[in-house]
C-alpha cells in the first residue's frame, strides 16, 4: 500500500467521527461533507502529524468554525435544509448513528443557530464529543477559563431556549464600565476576583496594551480613569464592550465572570475576529 493509500485509509477511519462534529456545528449536510472534505485536503499537505484524531478534529472544528463566521447571518439557512438522516458516507457508522441518535433533533438545530460561533464550538466539542476545554481554547483563542463559561452559556441556552440574556453579567460588565470611566479603584477591586487577568491578543499589545495582567489590583490599575468611549456590546454572545472609531470596531472586550465575579478580560483588537458575528453593540 502506498503513502496516499495509507493515508486515505487512515482518513477514512475517522472520517464518520468529523462529519458528526462537522454537522452538529453546520446543521446542514452538504457544508458538513464540504468541511470534511476541505479536512482532507489540509491533511493531504500536512507531514508529520502525531496524534491524527486529534488534529483532525482540531481542523474540521477550525474549518467549521470559519464557516460560520462567515456567513451573512446565523440563520442563514432555512430549518428545511436539516435532514433527519446522514449521507451515504456516514451510514452504518455505529459511531455517528449512536451520537446521531442521542444529540441530533430539530429542535436543537433551531437552537444552535442561535448560539454564537464560538459558543457553539465550545457546546459541541465538550458536551458532544468529550473534548477537554484547554484543547478547545487553542481552536478558539480563549483561555479555558473562558472556554468553560463560553460552553456553559451554551448549555443554559440548550436546555432553557425561551431563558433572557444573562442580565446579571450585563449589569457586572455595566458596572465595571462605570468604575473605569470615573477612575473609582477600589469599586474595580470590588468587581474582580482576586486572582483576574486580562490578556490582550497581539493587535492590541501592537495598540499600546500589555499582553498579561495578573492579579486584581494589576486590572483595577489598568483600567481605572480609561474605557471612557467604551460601549456596551455583547462579545460572542456575552455581556462585553467594544471600542469604535468611525463606526468601525477597533477593540472588543470579552469578560468572563464566576459566580459573581470577572475573572478574565480579553482584549481583542485583531480585524479578522472583530466582524458583526461576534461583536454586536447594545
Amino acid at each position: 500500500m502506498s503513502d496516499d493509500e495509507l493515508l486515505a485509509a487512515e482518513f477514512e477511519a475517522h472520517r464518520g467521527r468529523l462529519r458528526a462534529v462537522a454537522y452538529r456545528m453546520l446543521g446542514s449536510g452538504h457544508e458538513a461533507d464540504d468541511a470534511v472534505q476541505e479536512t482532507w485536503l489540509r491533511l493531504h499537505r500536512s507531514q508529520g502529524i502525531d496524534n491524527l484524531g486529534g488534529w483532525l478534529t482540531t481542523v474540521v472544528s477550525r474549518v467549521c468554525l470559519d464557516m460560520l463566521r462567515s456567513r451573512s447571518s446565523r440563520r442563514e439557512f432555512e430549518l428545511g435544509e436539516y435532514d433527519d438522516t446522514a449521507d451515504d458516507s456516514t451510514q452504518g457508522h455505529p459511531e455517528f448513528e449512536a451520537e446521531l441518535a442521542d444529540s441530533i433533533g430539530s429542535a436543537l438545530v433551531v437552537v444552535l443557530q442561535t448560539l454564537a460561533p464560538a459558543e457553539r464550538l465550545a457546546f459541541v466539542l465538550h458536551d458532544l464529543f468529550g473534548v477537554p476545554f484547554d484543547d478547545i481554547a487553542t481552536i478558539i483563542g480563549r483561555s479555558p477559563a473562558a472556554t468553560r463559561q463560553l460552553a456553559s452559556r451554551a448549555r443554559r441556552r440548550v436546555q432553557r431556549p425561551e431563558a433572557p440574556s444573562e442580565t446579571g453579567d450585563r449589569e457586572i460588565v455595566d458596572a465595571f464600565l462605570e468604575a473605569s470611566r470615573n477612575g473609582e479603584f477600589e469599586r474595580l477591586l470590588a468587581l474582580l476576583d482576586p486572582d483576574a487577568v486580562v490578556r490582550a491578543d497581539g493587535a492590541a499589545v501592537q495598540m499600546g496594551s500589555e499582553a498579561l495582567v495578573n492579579g486584581a489590583r494589576g486590572v483595577a490599575e489598568t483600567f481605572a480613569g480609561r474605557a471612557r468611549t467604551a460601549k456596551a456590546a455583547i462579545i460572542d454572545g456575552g455581556a462585553g464592550a467594544a471600542w469604535q472609531r468611525g463606526g468601525e470596531t477597533k477593540v472588543a472586550f470579552g469578560f468572563t465572570i464566576v459566580d459573581g465575579l470577572i475573572t478574565e478580560i480579553e482584549l481583542m483588537a485583531d480585524p479578522e475576529v472583530l466582524g458583526p458575528q461576534r461583536v454586536q453593540l447594545v
